[in-house]
């Protein structure tokens, strides 16, 4: 394995795990401004930088270390440097030592991406922040706009609405989490709202820039296309990313790229050279880390030639995701809009978490459970929920969707009382 920077991916080391580190601590300010209505008096809250810094990186650093732990117990060599293809079986390694030259019966392509950066944006990493800038930032920032409104954007939004800054999030169409479930967009841009977060709607940004205002403050200033203009002290980047395959000189090895960089795979991550494999984001399928992980198992079966006997193709569009705002967002399979722009006939059921009694006993009675099936035969084709714990709930969803389960099959499970999940076979009655 051939890695230039620290094992363990983007996801582990400056994406997904840090983010959610610093959510999970803004979740728990979050939760304890609900806490006196639980019975208790009020608890004031107060950020240690040093201390969430810490945590950060501590889980970071065991997140890598488990990880190289375990492939130096299967005896994978990791080769510590920058890889170039030279052929359609041999890499260039250029390494601190030196160039070093390996040859290769197969290989994975599995080098991520890197956030998107207009030429109209320059980061600096103190002021002006790409989304690996913030994990957390040199200072939290008393003021800040959030570029973008997909799944990164929104998370960040979160994020530091709960750190207690005035957040103003660029929201380049008319609804947040464009693509998503409308209802549970709704419920989103509400809980914003509530937090004092201002949404710009309808507003592409057009330049970010570093500059002092009349008070002799330095600040950055937004500026969208529609002439609208935010001063803030920070601001971040959340446009998407670009994949790293640009540095790989995929030529030599013969390996096609679309126009985007990204390399085009069949259901076995087979690129059109059969003897290589694409993995992750560069494969342009869904960017998610388990999506890339499930990618990663389907690449050692057929490499080793276990895809002759039973198996089953990755089916992305049954690939559960989740939003890690509050509330949390999570979806599964076919969704209601798609299935009108279908034509498609569908059953839909929604029940609010509010008629269980676990949401009443967790004092937050926000969002819904929404499962769409197949009205002739009750099978579960999607499904979305938007409150507490939606990223672990999802999960019913999904294995009703990826096994073709009915409605009945969630119905007739003896579930918890009281928990959340009961919304989940009260959505499938």
């Amino acid at each position: 394995m051939i890695e230039r920077d620290v094992v363990g991916g983007a996801a582990h080391l400056w994406d997904c795990i840090p983010s959610k580190t610093m959510i999970a601590t803004g979740g728990a300010i979050s939760y304890s401004e609900r806490i006196e209505g639980m019975g208790l008096a009020d608890v004031t809250t107060a950020v240690d930088n040093d201390g969430l810094t810490n945590r950060v990186e501590a889980i970071k650093d065991r997140m890598s270390a488990d990880t190289t732990q375990l492939l130096a117990s299967q005896g994978v060599e990791i080769v510590r440097g920058t890889a170039r293809f030279t052929g359609p079986h041999s890499v260039a390694v250029d390494t601190a030592i030196g160039t070093r030259e390996i040859n290769f019966d197969a290989a994975l392509i599995a080098t991520g991406s890197r956030p998107r950066i207009p030429d109209w944006c320059h980061p600096d990493g103190d002021r002006i922040l790409t989304t690996r800038d913030c994990y957390p930032p040199r200072q939290f920032p008393e003021s800040i706009t959030v570029v973008g409104s997909g799944v990164t954007g929104v998370e960040f939004v979160h994020m530091f609405a709960s750190f207690g800054a005035d957040v103003t999030l660029v929201v380049s169409r008319q609804q947040v989490l464009p693509g998503k479930d409308p209802d549970a967009a709704a419920i989103l841009e509400n809980d914003f709202l509530g937090r004092g977060v201002r949404l710009l709607k309808g507003a592409r940004a057009t330049a970010i820039e570093r500059v002092t205002n009349d008070d002799g403050h330095d600040i950055v200033r937004v500026s969208c296309d529609d002439g609208r203009v935010v001063e803030t002290t920070h601001a971040v980047l959340a446009i998407g990313s670009v994949p790293n395959t640009d540095m790989l000189d995929l030529a030599a090895a013969g390996v096609e790229c679309d126009d985007g960089g990204y390399i085009p795979i069949n259901h076995h991550c087979v690129t059109n050279q059969p003897h290589i494999y694409a993995a992750g984001d560069i494969s342009g399928k869904l960017p998610l880390s388990s999506v890339a992980s499930v990618q990663g198992r389907k690449v050692a079966e057929h490499v080793m030639g276990l895809h002759t006997v039973e198996h089953r193709h990755l089916d992305y569009d049954k690939a559960a995701s989740a939003i890690f705002t509050e509330p949390e967002i999570a979806d599964v399979g076919l969704a209601e809009a798609e299935a009108f722009a279908m034509g498609r006939k569908i059953r839909v059921t929604k029940v609010p978490f509010a008629t269980t009694p676990k949401a009443l006993i967790n004092n937050d009675p926000r969002g819904f459970v929404k499962i769409v099936s197949d009205p002739a035969t009750g099978v579960v084709l999607g499904g979305s929920i938007v409150g507490q714990h939606a990223a672990e709930l999802i999960s019913v969803i999904a294995l009703a969707v990826t096994a073709n389960l009915t409605v009945t099959d969630i119905v007739e499970s003896l579930l918890v009382h009281p928990a959340l999940a009961e919304a989940l076979a009260q959505a499938a009655e």
